[in-house]
């Protein structure tokens, strides 16, 4: 088996607001994630995020050691989460084995020895959303349902922004050493996500934008707030977001996507916000 990763370095504000669409996606897009029989990692700079994408089908894929990392042991000094947007499947962690079923995630503690992911159905996969940061102490391994999930309603139907976020990793849900992870849904109607915009310098976030039809597309907005850009993005694609960036999109249909902080604080509502007439 064999573990694809790609290294992004830190692209900078200046060096971002010089780049045409083929630099900026260079920079901050994570394209292919999920591909049948095969972990694809990429491995950012970005406070040292690694995004994955593990689609298991007849064998177990497993992620023990990862050379980009330095470390023996892919988890000797990372915590990780998994959240499943696929089939049903089944993640190992350090000899235990938890069921997961669509949108479920797991929490896994700095230590606790090799992933391993498998799918019930390989005609129907799991499709396995790695998100990990470097972590200075051991947390316990937690198994996150959707009721378990904590539900913040924002936006409204009249600004097109009406949604559900559900934090999954989270002080309130569970304990972690710095990552944040929850899931973003929207009612009927509802395309813009995070507008008004903010950026959030103290720490980086990806997100992945999923549960598109295949035409439907998403127009993210990034770059200083005075020196915005875009880039489109199709089903299951990444987008890289650092501290100095805003990070706001529009669908033109029904979308969800997964967020994913690291950094200095835990706190969800630690935001410097954008004004309107501040965007250009």
């Amino acid at each position: 088996m064999t573990i694809s990763v790609s290294v992004r370095q830190v692209v900078g504000p200046e060096d971002a607001a010089r780049r045409n669409t083929q630099g900026l996606r260079e920079g901050f897009v994570i394209e292919a994630l999920f591909q049948p029989g095969e972990v694809n990692l990429t491995y950012s700079h970005l406070d040292r995020m690694v995004v994955g994408g593990i689609v298991p089908t007849s064998e177990t894929l497993v992620i023990d050691r990862v050379a980009e990392t330095g470390t023996e042991r892919f988890l000797e000094r990372r915590e990780a989460a998994v959240v499943n947007i696929g089939g049903a499947g089944r993640v190992g962690v350090g000899g235990r084995e938890y069921a997961l079923g669509f949108q479920e995630a797991l929490y896994v503690g700095m230590g606790e020895g090799e992933l391993a992911f498998a799918s019930d159905d390989p005609a129907e996969p799991a499709l396995f959303y790695l998100l990990s940061a470097p972590a200075h102490r051991a947390c316990p391994t937690v198994h996150i349902t959707r009721e378990m999930a904590r539900k913040v309603h924002l936006g409204s139907a009249e600004e097109s922004n009406a949604r559900t976020i559900n934090q999954y990793v989270h002080p309130d849900v569970c304990e972690s050493c710095q990552l944040l992870v929850g899931l973003t849904m929207f009612e009927p109607g509802s395309v813009w996500n995070t507008m008004p915009a903010h950026v959030h310098d103290r720490r980086m976030e990806v997100y992945l934008y999923f549960g598109m039809e295949e035409a439907t597309r998403i127009f993210h907005f990034m770059g200083e707030p005075g020196e915005t850009r875009h880039v489109v993005l199709k089903n299951r694609e990444a987008v890289l977001s650092p501290g100095w960036s805003i990070h706001s999109g529009a669908g033109t249909g029904r979308y969800a996507f997964i967020w994913a902080m690291a950094g200095d604080n835990m706190s969800f509502t630690d935001m410097d916000k954008v004004p309107m007439e501040a965007l250009r």
